[in-house]
């Protein structure tokens, strides 16, 4: 049997999608989703390409409803609210007010937190944990959450060290 190139690329994509779509972490209260093109509020004009991953979210919502372009922009965490929602991902975001949300939505990317929104000192240690939006840092441009502030004393004793370890552990711990 023959099998084009854009065939066996129909296959492939098919297993990614059902291997994708297999993938969640057991738990009473989180829920790893994974990401589905969603309709939002805001289009994305520069439609940029945007990388699969699972994010961390309760009761389908992300950072615990945390707003998290206030990270970046306010230097602290700010509940987001319900009407100021997007969807990507697979997660509904929360944001502080609508021009936090069109910064989000222009580019995610940018200001989504690593690791799927999960404890990074934990994705350095090779499982997932939830976090607490209040225990968080910006190293390098990049938003990283951990499970407390004392977890997060943990993982400020050696950052570079514990990035680069998580690094090597992402996404992979998800399948654990």
């Amino acid at each position: 049997m023959k099998i084009t190139y854009l065939t066996f690329a129909s296959i492939v994509l098919l297993g990614l999608t059902a291997c994708n779509n297999a993938n969640t972490t057991p738990s009473a209260n989180v829920e790893s989703q994974t990401q589905q093109s969603n309709p939002s509020p805001v289009a994305n004009p520069a439609n940029k390409p945007t990388t699969l991953v699972s994010f961390y979210v309760e009761d389908g919502v992300a950072i615990k409803g945390t707003d998290p372009v206030a990270y970046f922009t306010q230097g602290q965490p700010l509940p987001g609210r319900a009407e100021f929602e997007y969807e990507w991902q697979g997660a509904t975001w929360r944001f502080a007010s609508a021009e936090n949300r069109d910064l989000f939505a222009n580019n995610p990317e940018q200001y989504a937190p690593q690791y799927g929104g999960y404890c990074a000192w934990a994705v350095s240690q090779g499982y997932t944990a939830p976090i607490d939006p209040n225990a968080w840092k910006i190293v390098d441009g990049k938003l990283y959450l951990n499970f407390n502030r004392r977890i997060q004393q943990r993982w400020e004793k050696d950052v570079p060290g514990h990035i680069a370890q998580a690094n090597q552990n992402w996404p992979q711990v998800l399948e654990e």
